[in-house]
Parts: structure tokens; C-alpha cells; sequence
């Protein structure tokens, strides 16, 4: 069975905050929130290890077609992104 979007989405905030170690809380995280901006700093290097950590966390690779041509401002960016690979299909 695959994940929902919203156990999807809890599982994107958990590593988020495990690679930028705010300290904050999963549900402290919403959607909107901007990976660059004052709580989160994400740069991209930290982006790239947040992409490892999702493959694992989600026990789901994620193909090198669903990062063409996109980038990734917020959280919602990052669950998108997550929601496809986990579903194999656009999730826009």
C-alpha cells in the first residue's frame, strides 16, 4: 500500500528538520513554509541530503525526470515531489 499525502508530507517535515536541525516540531511546519528562508536555511547542498533522506525515509527512489525543470522554494515543493515518486505519476 502507498503512503498518503499526508503521512507523505509528515515524513518530507521529519527529515527537513533533521537535515536543518531548527529543533523544531513536524507540526510546526507548514506547507508554505520557504526552504531558503530564516527558520529552515536550506541550502543546496543540504537540499541534495534531503533528497537521499527521503528515498530512504520513504523506501521509494525518486527518478531523475521528476527534477527537470522544477525547483524547490517550500516544503509543499518537496512533498510534491515525494507524493510523485511514491505514486509514479504527477501529483500537480
Amino acid at each position: 500500500m502507498k503512503p498518503d499525502r499526508d503521512s507523505i508530507a509528515e515524513a518530507v517535515k521529519r527529515v527537513i528538520i533533521a537535515e536543518s536541525g531548527p529543533g523544531l516540531q513536524p507540526s510546526a511546519l507548514t506547507e508554505d513554509e520557504p526552504l531558503g528562508g530564516e527558520r529552515l536555511r536550506i541550502s543546496s547542498m543540504r537540499l541534495l541530503g534531503i533528497l537521499t533522506r527521503l528515498e530512504d525515509e520513504l523506501d521509494t527512489p525518486l527518478p531523475d525526470d521528476l527534477f527537470a525543470g522544477r525547483s524547490y522554494d517550500t516544503v509543499r515543493d518537496l512533498v510534491d515531489l515525494a507524493v510523485e515518486g511514491a505514486e509514479g505519476s504527477p501529483a500537480r
